[in-house]
């Protein structure tokens, strides 16, 4: 639980940076491009409090990365309904199948 914790921080983190980056690009308001600085920052907190406590820096890496992902396609279709062609959606699920595919 000492390696999971951080690393579900991060991703949460990431998420929410990401949606005040998309938000700011959309209307131009500087307090969310701050807002998304700050959360950048915490989420490498969280990254390197991670590493610290001996999480494996390749696994986590990959399973970032698959979070992530994972993460940005649900913000993307609920938040701000986007809409993926049948090629984007396989495109996708092939991509995160791949990243998967690495951790084992």
């Amino acid at each position: 639980m000492k390696r999971i914790l951080p690393m579900i921080f991060l991703v949460v983190f990431e998420s929410v940076a990401d949606i005040f980056t998309t938000k700011r690009s959309q209307n131009q308001i500087l307090r969310r491009g701050i807002a998304a600085i700050w959360f950048y920052i915490i989420c490498n907190v969280f990254r390197l409090f991670a590493l610290k406590h001996g999480s494996w820096l390749g696994r986590w890496s990959l399973i970032f990365s698959i979070a992530s992902a994972g993460m940005a396609l649900l913000i993307g279709m609920v938040m701000f309904k986007e809409t993926f062609t049948t090629l984007q959606v396989i495109g996708a699920w092939m991509g995160i199948i791949s990243i998967v595919l690495l951790t084992i």
